[in-house]
C-alpha cells in the first residue's frame, strides 16, 4: 500500500511553514487527512502542532551547546543523527494509510538541497525505493519578490534546478507571497518569470541603458561586465535544461492553495486521472485588475 507525501523546501524566509499551514488548513476543510512532520530542529511557534517533530529526537540548540557547533554545522549534525535513527520516522509513518497526505516541513539552509548528500539519503528511505513506500514530491519555494531583482531570481531558479537534479524526484516549484508583487509587475511579465524566460535579463539591461543609469554605480557594475556575463551564463544553463517553471501561490487565497495542491497530487499520482488546475487561472480577474 502506497503512502503520499510532499517535502516543502526552499531558502529561509521563502514561506515554507506558511505553505504547510495553508495545506493543512485546506486539507481539513475538504475533509482529507493530513500528517504534519517537522524536520527543522530549530523551528518553533507552529500554527498546527506537528504530529511528528524532530525536536523530540534532537534539537539544534542542544547540539550547538553540547558540540560547540555553529548553526549550519549543528543542522548537518542533526540530520546525520536522524539518519542514524530512522526508526524515529518509520515507527510513526509506517502505520499511516493511503488516505493521508504527509507534509514534511524542512529547514531553510540551502546547502541541504544543493550539495550536502544527506537529504538524498533521507528521500531514498522515505520514497517508494525505501521501506516506507511513500509517493513523494518536493515543493521548492522561492519568494516572488525575487522577480524585482532579475539576477537574484535566476540565482534562485538555479538553486531550484540544483535541488531537482540532486534529489531526482518529482518537483513542484512555487513562487510564494504573490500578493507582495501585484503592484510591482504586470501579469503578462509575470508569466515570463513563471516560465523562466532568459530574455528577461536582456530586457533588464536595455531598460537600465535607456534610463541613463550611471555606468559607475553599484547597480550598473553588478549588472554589466563580468557580472552580466555570469548572469547570462547562469540563465543560459537554466534555459538549456528547460526544467524549471513556477506556480504562483497566495497562501491566504484558498483557490490558490487548492490549485497548488492539485499539482502536488498530480506529481504524487494521488488521483491518477485528475488534471491539475493552474493557479494563474484562479487569479485571472485579480491580475487583470492589477495591470
Amino acid at each position: 500500500m502506497s503512502k503520499y507525501g510532499v517535502i516543502v523546501m526552499g531558502p529561509a524566509g521563502a514561506g515554507k511553514s506558511t505553505l504547510c499551514n495553508a495545506l493543512i488548513q485546506h486539507l481539513q476543510t475538504v475533509r482529507r487527512s493530513a500528517f504534519f512532520v517537522n524536520l527543522d530542529p530549530a523551528a518553533d511557534n507552529f500554527q498546527y502542532e506537528p504530529d511528528l517533530d524532530i525536536r523530540d529526537l534532537i534539537t539544534l540548540e542542544d547540539v550547538m551547546e553540547e558540540m560547540g557547533l555553529g548553526p549550519n554545522g549543528g543542522l548537518i549534525y542533526c540530520f546525520e543523527f536522524l539518519l542514524q535513527n530512522l526508526d524515529f520516522l518509520s515507527d510513526a509513518l509506517d502505520p499511516l494509510s493511503e488516505e493521508y497526505l504527509i507534509v514534511f516541513d524542512m529547514p531553510g539552509q540551502i546547502e541541504l538541497y544543493t550539495h550536502v548528500p544527506l537529504l538524498p539519503s533521507l528521500v531514498q528511505f522515505l520514497s517508494r525505493a525505501g521501506p516506507l513506500n511513500i509517493n513523494l514530491c518536493a515543493a521548492y519555494l522561492l519568494e516572488s519578490t525575487f522577480v524585482v531583482d532579475k539576477a537574484k531570481f535566476f540565482a534562485g531558479t538555479l538553486s531550484a534546478m540544483s535541488a531537482m537534479l540532486m534529489l531526482e524526484m518529482p518537483h513542484v516549484n512555487i513562487l510564494t507571497k504573490m500578493d507582495q508583487v501585484r503592484e510591482m509587475i504586470s501579469r503578462r511579465e509575470l508569466k515570463r518569470f513563471s516560465r523562466v524566460d532568459v530574455q528577461l535579463l536582456q530586457d533588464n539591461n536595455d531598460a537600465e541603458y535607456d534610463a541613463g543609469t550611471d555606468p559607475m554605480s553599484k547597480e550598473s557594475l553588478m549588472s554589466g561586465g563580468s557580472f552580466d556575463r555570469l548572469n547570462r551564463a547562469v540563465a543560459q544553463l537554466i534555459d538549456d535544461f528547460s526544467m524549471v517553471s513556477f506556480l504562483q501561490l497566495e497562501a491566504q487565497d484558498e483557490d490558490s492553495v487548492a490549485a497548488v495542491l492539485s499539482h502536488i497530487d498530480d506529481a504524487i499520482q494521488f488521483h491518477e486521472a485528475q488534471e491539475p488546475r493552474e493557479p494563474g487561472d484562479t487569479q485571472e480577474v485579480d491580475w487583470e485588475d492589477a495591470d
